[in-house]
């Protein structure tokens, strides 16, 4: 058995006039739900192996202060994760086989409509992902990473 752990990035600033939407940092608010989840992550003893991260500046605001609570862990910038689909994020997550228990952070739709696809095999059952929220997706079999092979173990939002 394998985990994949989804974690969406915090509330973020609007965008000021110029600003790219990439750029945008994490709001006061959006860093105390970033703790919030390094804590949530903590107490349930989910601490990944790996964690790949959108290179946006709100997502990587998100993922520091979850580590600094949850502690450092090897850590990869994958760009593509900035607006994936469903379909790459499988793709990434099936790229990390060898990783027991996986991190993705990233942004929605596509961590919402990958979760739904994992666990029902079909992205119209997602239901939404708020920001700083948590989804736990146990993986069955050592196979492909495929539409509906995995559980919802856990799901958690400040």
């Amino acid at each position: 058995m394998r985990e994949l752990i989804l974690l969406r990035h915090a509330h973020a600033e609007p965008a000021l006039v110029g600003q790219a939407d990439f750029d945008r940092p994490l709001s006061p608010h959006g860093m105390a739900e970033a703790e919030a989840a390094g804590r949530w992550i903590a107490e349930q003893r989910l601490v990944p192996d790996r964690v790949l991260y959108s290179p946006a500046r709100r997502t990587r605001e998100t993922l520091e202060a979850v580590l600094a609570i949850t502690g450092y862990v090897e850590q990869r910038l994958e760009p593509s994760i900035y607006e994936a689909t469903a379909g790459t994020l499988i793709g990434l997550t099936d790229a990390h086989r060898d990783v027991d228990r996986l991190m993705l952070v990233g942004h929605n739709p596509g961590l919402e409509r990958v979760a739904a696809l994992l666990h029902s095999g079909r992205t119209g059952d997602y239901r939404g992902m708020p920001p700083a929220a948590v989804a736990v997706l146990t993986l069955s079999g050592e196979g492909p990473v495929e539409p509906g092979v995995a559980t919802l173990s856990a799901f958690w939002w400040p």
